[in-house]
């Protein structure tokens, strides 16, 4: 029994020791690990903060681009009938937006559905004013028909709508 309690002895004091060396290495070890996240995240934020900035950036140009106004400057040639204005149109459109989808990673998703809705609307818009004209008239008159129905909508457009929800996003953000 003299044993036991000498080995006791030695044990107690060893095995706290021991748990306190154990949790100040854990609390070093966690600290440290902590640290390091930190140090990451803030190198990730240095190279991710322009990559978002940039897709911004390329998406109110998309939003640009596909407004009623500079889509039909843009798209509409001579010689040109109303059929091929509209398919041209709706073309153009899907286009810019496929050529933007990956921006979607960078953006929030209020924002990317904004971006949505206007590709759809503004599709609808040629569509409906499309439907207005007579398909072999002249492109012209189509683009008028687009440029009128835009005017007299009484509301801002979908793109315009969206340029103003990204641009508060950006001043929120950054």
């Amino acid at each position: 029994m003299n044993a036991f309690v000498e080995i006791l002895k030695i044990l107690i004091p060893a095995a706290a020791v021991f748990a306190a060396a154990y949790f100040l290495v854990n609390r070093f070890l966690e600290n440290d690990q902590k640290r390091r996240e930190h140090e990451l995240k803030k190198t990730a934020q240095g190279t991710i903060t322009p990559l978002k900035i940039q897709a911004y950036e390329r998406i109110i140009i998309f939003l640009e681009r596909i407004n009623p106004n500079n889509l039909v400057v843009r798209v509409n040639k001579n010689g040109m009938s109303s059929r091929q204005l509209h398919q041209e149109l709706v073309a153009a459109v899907k286009s810019e937006y496929e050529h933007n989808l990956s921006q979607q990673i960078y953006i929030s998703s209020g924002a990317w559905e904004l971006v949505k809705t206007s590709k759809e609307e503004i599709i609808q818009l040629v569509n409906i004013s499309s439907s207005k004209v007579a398909h072999d008239s002249n492109s012209s008159e189509l683009a008028m028909m687009i440029l009128n129905i835009t005017a007299n909508l009484g509301k801002k457009l979908p793109n315009d709508v969206a340029i103003e929800y990204i641009k508060k996003e950006i001043a929120q953000t950054f």
